[in-house]
């Protein structure tokens, strides 16, 4: 007995320093493969990105953590709620790319959730951050240290899809379906209106109430919170339809309608702000004939990448390394910190999830940019998971970092462009249908 011990130990042993040492190894982005055909390229990207999702999720809960790095002085315990929404979402990828069974996949997922039931949150709603090991709340700022509405309802997209995905009669699935649906009827989205404004609120804490003091008005990336909103199955936790209506598109700067280098901007901010707004919201949520009485969201999206491309390539501030086959402008790490970059808040910073994330737009623009970053600059762009976030030749900087935000929607939004899969999962949720109903949205994808 003691002989089979002793042989179990050295066994671990050894698994543990050959796993470490993987971990340790230094990758070297000079053996890339070279030489790829573009769909073979995109299988890569995606393949490799996926590896943060996988490789570097938390031991204990699943979760995405927050970045590769250092969170601001937090250690390595952080992980992130949207971001663990677009990393649920890679791993429908995976699953149906088989880069993991189908079976594996479901464990880590019911992981996930179970962890999720167990983990801090407010009125059903979880907290922007969370410890990955014992789920309690991690604040993001000294007052924003309970409910956060948008970073839940990027989770919640993420486990439609994977609810809509896993749909096999076994015991598995069955309890991961169930599972999400408790989780989903837990959210009082009423209670995020602050006593009946017809507005929703993005943030609740129990120990500083309303303090952070933000009510969500359009358009930026928050539309899939008022989706949502729209579309849970507890009438109990019900809002009005005035909430998207009089809230969220009654700003200031909601409606644009004005061109920018010679394209109509439909909604949003001149110049539309960083690209992200064009990709969190829709991840799941389909823009392809997806109207309201306020816009046309797929015009909104691509003439949002077109503007914010076409800035780039005419560089107004002559920074160095852009043009039509290096662009992309949102929000990231940079050299001194972290941005929100855009035509009208340039530091000569790109990020590759900016135009990777914009596939389904521009895919032929987009796939000049990612041959640009793979085969030009991938000596010192390209790493362990994918590109890195961020580059700046002016400054010759490069990114140490990943971000689950940033990585988890190259996947995503390539394989909506390659296949439209998690546009279809999420979309055949009854909820969602019933939800753009009610705020009369138009969609091809609405029975």
């Amino acid at each position: 007995m003691k002989k089979k011990l002793f042989i179990l130990a050295a066994v671990l042993f050894v698994v543990h320093i050959v796993s470490a040492q993987k971990q340790n190894a230094k990758f070297d982005p000079l053996s890339r493969p070279k030489n790829l055909s573009d769909s073979a390229l995109l299988d890569l990207v995606q393949k490799q990105t996926f590896r943060y999702f996988w490789d570097f999720a938390h031991p204990v809960s699943g979760m995405s953590r927050e970045r590769s790095n250092n969170t601001f002085g937090y250690g390595d315990e952080v992980v992130t709620t949207g971001g663990t929404g677009f990393g649920i979402m890679s791993v429908i990828v995976a699953t149906e790319r088989k880069w993991i069974s189908r079976d594996t996949a479901a464990k880590f997922l019911l992981r996930i959730v179970k962890f999720l039931s167990k983990a801090d949150s407010y009125h059903g709603v979880f907290a922007h951050w969370l410890h990955g090991a014992t789920g309690k709340t991690i604040p993001f700022s000294r007052k924003d240290d309970g409910a956060d509405l948008v970073e839940s309802s990027y989770l919640f997209q993420g486990l439609l899809c994977a609810r809509q995905y896993f749909n096999a009669d076994n015991n598995l699935e069955r309890e991961l379906r169930n599972r999400i649906n408790w989780l989903w009827n837990d959210i009082e989205w009423n209670w995020f209106t602050n006593g009946g404004q017809e507005v929703l609120y993005w943030h609740w804490s129990p120990n500083n109430g309303w303090a952070m003091n933000f009510p969500v008005r359009g358009f930026n990336e928050c539309l899939i919170m008022y989706v949502l909103a729209a579309s849970t199955p507890n009438e109990k936790y019900a809002v009005s339809p005035a909430v998207y209506h009089r809230g969220w598109a009654e700003s200031n700067f909601f409606k644009n309608g004005k061109e920018f280098y010679g394209i109509k901007l439909p909604l949003g901010f001149d110049y539309g702000g960083p690209l992200f707004f064009s990709h969190y919201s829709f991840l799941g949520l389909n823009p392809q004939g997806l109207k309201d009485r306020y816009a046309d969201y797929w015009e909104q999206n691509k003439n949002h990448t077109l503007i914010n491309r076409e800035h780039c390539v005419r560089n107004p501030n002559k920074f160095k390394g852009y043009g039509a086959d290096c662009w992309g402008l949102t929000a990231s790490d940079t050299y001194n910190g972290y941005a929100a970059h855009s035509p009208t808040e340039d530091l000569g910073t790109i990020s590759p999830t900016a135009a990777l994330s914009a596939f389904p737009y521009t895919p032929e623009y987009s796939m000049q940019a990612l041959k640009h970053f793979y085969f030009k600059l991938g000596d010192q762009i390209w790493s362990e998971y994918g590109f890195v976030d961020a580059f700046n030749e002016s400054k010759n900087w490069v990114a140490k970092s990943h971000l689950a935000i940033d990585q988890g929607p190259i996947i995503v939004m390539i394989e909506n462009y390659r296949s439209g899969l998690l546009w279809k999962l999420f979309m055949s949720c009854n909820e969602v249908q019933n939800g753009l109903k009610r705020l009369r949205f138009e969609s091809p994808a609405i029975k």
